[in-house]
């Protein structure tokens, strides 16, 4: 057996190597040579796996350690017997904690209110559900959309994208990339969008960046028909829009989740199901222990603090966003390395909270965003 895999997909290497011949190589270098004798592939988002890449191949299996997949040609792989199969859900948790810290952010060092302002989330999957669920936590309204659920499920607490243009604060996506068809979300944010929304809003992106059409955003915040903008996710990556950069309050490459517990996930999801189609011993198969950045116990003297500061100082201290702001506003040109050598970033769950003179309300605040308390 050959398997190729970005080398960037961390904890599997020394794996696989006992069922045969495994291969490391960047992402957007996996190309056609390299796998026409290749069983299966192991990638991330910047493998494109068409026509281009599989032509006359003997790929038998594709993972993605990802929640997302529109760099996946499903109808190819379906036409050629080509397995294929993502990451549901595996960075969710590392989006909620990108998308808990944006809005302590804004809310502490730009003055913007949360408490009692509306968030409308568009795409209520795995990531937009533990969005909304923060925004509840930090006192915020909620409105949902998702076409698709609200009509599969013809019933639940769904709204139109239409109301959420009327009504929401701030709006944040957390769609796949559709480029056509009745979900299209392709320039979902368009110009006529732009022109429905209040001039007060924040929006906000994790998921694609094709989702927002980033001439007319810029156009937007230039012409302050928003009030900004918090961006994970561009178009034309890794080569992104400085002009659009240097107006947006909150910009990452595209890292929102990349904690190194969401990283697992995909890791896990991915070795499990090649273990699973190619009958190896790797059904139950688990990362061994994660490496932890610093001290996983937070001390937070509440004593005359609000509790959006208590809030912000733990959240603050498992991920500074403004530091993956700031790197790459100083090294646009370093988005892929940025985002291949990121470093280790735990999720909530992992840090222990010792608060004193901290209200009860706070303390079940931490706990609901998954603190150990």
């Amino acid at each position: 057996m050959k398997i190729v895999v970005d080398d960037k997909i961390p904890f599997i290497r020394g794996i696989l190597e006992i069922y045969g011949k495994v291969i490391y190589a960047p992402g957007g270098a996996i190309d056609n040579e390299m796998v026409k004798d290749t069983d299966a592939i192991i990638i991330r988002t910047r493998t494109k796996c068409n026509k281009q890449l599989l032509k006359n191949s003997s790929v038998k299996f594709i993972a993605t350690a990802t929640i997302g997949y529109d760099h996946i040609d499903k109808d190819y792989c379906s036409a050629h017997n080509i397995k294929w199969v993502n990451a549901p859900g595996c960075n969710a948790k590392s989006v909620e904690q990108y998308m808990t810290a944006a809005l302590l952010y804004l809310h502490i060092h730009d003055q913007i209110e949360l408490k009692g302002k509306t968030l409308g989330v568009v795409g209520v999957g795995n990531t937009g559900s533990k969005t909304a669920k923060i925004a509840e936590i930090l006192g915020m309204n909620v409105l949902l959309n998702d076409p698709p659920r609200a009509r599969q499920e013809n019933s639940g607490p769904f709204v139109s994208l239409k109301e959420i243009i009327a009504h929401a604060d701030f709006i944040c996506f957390h769609v796949p990339l559709n480029r056509e068809g009745v979900d299209q979300t392709y320039h979902l944010v368009d110009q006529s969008f732009i022109d429905k929304v209040s001039s007060k809003v924040f929006l906000m992106s994790t998921c694609r960046g094709e989702v927002i059409d980033n001439q007319v955003l810029k156009s937007a915040l230039n012409l302050n028909q928003v009030q900004g903008a918090v961006l994970d996710v561009w178009e034309n990556e890794p080569t992104i829009d400085l002009e659009l950069m240097d107006l947006c309050k909150i910009t990452t490459p595209h890292i929102a989740g990349y904690s190194a517990d969401g990283k697992v996930n995909g890791t896990e999801n991915s070795v499990r199901a090649l273990s699973q189609f190619f009958n190896l011993d790797l059904n139950k198969w688990k990362c061994p222990d994660i490496p932890v950045p610093h001290a996983m116990e937070i001390s937070i003297d509440g004593k005359g603090k609000p509790d959006e500061q208590i809030l912000f100082e733990a959240v603050h201290y498992t991920y500074p966003i403004e530091k993956d702001d700031e790197k790459l506003r100083q090294s646009t040109s370093t988005f892929e390395k940025q985002r291949g050598d990121y470093p280790i970033r735990r999720e909530f769950n992992n840090y222990k909270v010792r608060l004193s003179n901290g209200s009860e309300k706070v303390e079940e605040q931490l706990k609901k965003l998954g603190f150990i308390i």
